[in-house]
Parts: C-alpha cells; sequence; structure tokens
C-alpha cells in the first residue's frame, strides 16, 4: 500500500474529490493549510503599510491505495490540478506497512 499526499491550489479541491470519487477512490481526507514554496507569497498593502504574506492558502489531501493502483491514481491528481504555473502543489508517496478497519478488524488492501 501507499499513502499519496498532494498540496495543491484551492481551487482544486472540488474538481479532485469529484475525479477521485469516478476512480473509485474510497477515502480521502482533507485539510485547509498556507504554507509557503517556490512562490515564497506576495506582498500586500495592509492601511498603507507593505506587509509581505509569505504564506499561500493550500489544500493538503492524504489517502492510502493499494500499489496497483497507484500510477494510474497520480495520473488522475497530475492531470486535474495541473495549472502549469508556480505553486501548483506537490506530491509525496511513502510506504504504508499495514491498514487496519478498526470496526471488523480486516487487515491490509481489504482494510481500505
Amino acid at each position: 500500500m501507499k499513502k499519496i499526499e498532494v498540496i495543491f491550489r484551492p481551487e482544486k479541491l472540488e474538481p479532485l474529490k469529484e475525479t477521485l470519487l469516478e476512480a473509485g477512490i474510497k477515502g480521502a481526507t482533507f485539510y485547509q493549510v498556507s504554507g509557503c514554496g517556490n512562490q515564497h507569497g506576495w506582498i500586500a498593502y495592509h492601511r498603507g503599510s507593505e506587509v509581505m504574506m509569505n504564506t499561500l492558502p493550500k489544500v493538503y489531501m492524504m489517502t492510502v491505495v493499494p500499489d496497483v493502483e497507484v500510477d494510474g491514481i497520480l495520473k488522475l491528481i497530475k492531470q486535474c490540478v495541473y495549472t502549469g504555473t508556480v505553486g501548483d502543489g506537490k506530491i509525496f508517496i511513502s510506504t504504508v506497512d499495514e491498514c487496519i478497519r478498526i470496526r471488523t478488524d480486516e487487515t491490509g488492501d481489504t482494510a481500505l
């Protein structure tokens, strides 16, 4: 199993959720977050003073999928959140050793 973590633009949240549901993803967790990367924020003016806004709103998504589904899901995610400009986000993939469904005590892929 692999854990897929994605940080992306907030305006891509609904399209990504719809895409993942259509692809049969059984569960995902979404957080509203803020952060900075290559964009390094922007300069805003508040009451006449220059203020460096060095964090931007982003969405963090996490899901765990069976190994055989990883390539297809990554392709869908990249297509869905891509704009071609700085700030599109990042995808992180890591190995998950085990998954246990608490209610039924199922383990592994069947617990997903």
